[in-house]
């Protein structure tokens, strides 16, 4: 009895190593392979899909957010099967704006692309700051339903600016001009919010700077979360 109690005792360590000895292969190829995952999910996660409006709106600056947002969508796009079927999809990404307003013209082409790009890839914009002038049509322009504004955010409407001389001839081709710019941003901010041509005219007609609180802009519908 005793002797078969020392065999049994004896047997067990050499067991017992034998599966250690395997168990730790199995958990050393199990780690590399959760720490792969983990950088790859980490590296995933800390991509950032921003595209940054900072600043006077102007040429340069239209053309690097027309190129910033059609780059985004284009690197957002994934296939997936629905029902048998391959169907592309876009991941959304974020447009933060903090912008005194500027040009009308290069606003027009960066809310025009957005218009675009949103047919098939959200925009999330995000205002901070300062959204002024022309930059709140394109605050407005983003994704409804996600549009963010910061609690501090100030927000200002006013008519157009417009400074020429020349002949008289000249002069009143450039009041046209004036007067469709100011027709199709009043068009547009009022696609984009819940203002109405009656309401915006009213607001217009003060002739004076109208500036805006976060809620105000969230009521008027130029934004729909205040963060």
């Amino acid at each position: 009895m005793n002797k078969t109690l020392i065999m049994g005792k004896a047997k067990e360590p050499v067991e017992q190593e034998e599966v250690q000895e395997k168990t730790d292969e199995e958990v050393e190829q199990e780690v590399a392979e959760a720490l792969g995952q983990l950088f790859q999910q980490s590296s995933q996660e800390s991509t950032m899909r921003v595209a940054e409006l900072y600043g006077e709106i102007n040429e340069e600056m239209g053309s690097n957010i027309v190129a910033s947002m059609l780059i985004l969508k284009d690197s957002g796009r994934k296939t997936v099967e629905e029902d048998d079927e391959v169907v592309e999809t876009y991941e959304p990404f974020e447009l933060f704006i903090s912008t005194p307003g500027g040009t009308a013209v290069d606003m027009f082409a960066i809310y025009d692309t957005m218009r675009m790009v949103k047919e098939d890839c959200e925009i999330h914009t995000v205002g901070l700051g300062k959204v002024m002038s022309a930059g709140v049509v394109l605050l407005a322009a983003g994704t409804k339903g996600k549009r963010k504004i910061g609690a501090n955010c100030r927000v200002m409407i006013h008519s157009v600016i417009g400074g020429h001389h020349g002949s008289i001839q000249n002069l009143e081709n450039e009041m046209e001009e004036v007067r469709w710019v100011q027709d199709q941003y009043n068009k547009a901010l009022c696609a984009e919010t819940d203002l109405t041509p009656r309401m915006l005219k009213r607001l217009l007609s003060k002739n004076v700077n109208i500036y805006l609180t976060a809620q105000e802009a969230v009521d008027y519908g130029i934004a729909d979360i205040i963060v």
